[in-house]
């Protein structure tokens, strides 16, 4: 039986050692350096609470809203994050694929990891902000890492997919840009979904059932308050078929992401 690529000594420390140079990277040269990894998605969040909860006084029927509102912001800042440098991370890395024989994912992986640890840090943040504003910690703490699994290789997926395109088509990365921009209004992050609800059930669902909107209001129900409206408790039993559809999407986007690099990254070397 042949033994997987990921599974030779080389490629794990070939991704190792990516990964720490891409960490590294990212923030040589700035005077804060790794403080930018809290920063950023404080900064985001500071605006948006000041926005939303003070001046268009959103969330007040939520339970912890600042905390709530922060792992939102969190959770979306490390799914661009990891989208942006995994769709990106074969044209950067150009003149190592050229010059090394090695499998074309561990440069993609190695990418989206850096924005793992940012998220690790983040959500450590997060949890010390819920413990101060008065959340009880619970069991359902525990599969949080499961949820934040699933965002991860949803964005894994998908820096497959439009990496392996970008590499031919460029455009690829100003078109994510944009898409990204629509796709923040389209997920409940500063808005809570009984306000979408109120409006119209169908719609709800709708914005339900994409697996962003789905992963963040599980952890939010899961580390911040049980009256989060989720996928599991807003769709009815009698339509226990849409509950499964955002694992679905991940799965499939997954499956699909990697079959298409593996196929297009024979010729990385020839595109970039």
């Amino acid at each position: 039986m042949a033994i997987p690529n990921f599974l030779y000594k080389n490629n794990r420390v070939l991704l190792k050692e990516l990964t720490k140079t891409d960490f590294k990277l990212r923030y040589q040269g700035s005077v804060l350096g790794y403080l930018w990894a809290l920063l950023r998605p404080l900064m985001m969040f500071a605006i948006l609470y000041v926005v939303f909860a003070k001046l268009l006084r959103f969330g007040s029927d939520i339970p912890h809203y600042p905390v709530y509102l922060l792992a939102g912001t969190t959770l979306w800042s490390f799914f661009t994050e990891c989208t942006n440098q995994g769709i990106q991370a074969i044209v950067v890395r150009g003149d190592l694929i050229r010059k090394l024989c090695f499998p074309k994912y561990i440069v993609v992986v190695s990418a989206t990891l850096t924005a793992v640890i940012n998220l690790l840090i983040n959500l450590g943040v997060v949890i010390i902000f819920a413990l101060i504003n008065g959340v009880i910690p619970s069991w359902t703490w525990l599969v949080v890492p499961i949820l934040v699994l699933e965002l991860y290789m949803l964005a894994l997926g998908i820096s497959f997919l439009l990496g392996a395109i970008n590499v031919k088509y460029r455009d690829i990365t100003s078109i994510w840009d944009v898409l990204t921009q629509a796709l923040f209004y389209a997920v409940p992050i500063i808005y809570p979904i009984t306000m979408v609800a109120e409006t119209s059930q169908v719609a709800a669902k709708v914005i339900l059932i994409n697996p962003i909107s789905q992963i963040i209001q599980d952890i939010r129900y899961c580390l911040i308050t049980d009256q989060t409206i989720t996928t599991w408790n807003y769709v009815g039993e009698e339509h226990f078929f849409w509950k499964l559809i955002p694992i679905i999407i991940v799965i499939v986007i997954l499956i699909w992401g990697s079959w298409y690099f593996r196929k297009k990254s024979k010729k990385f070397a020839e595109e970039i």
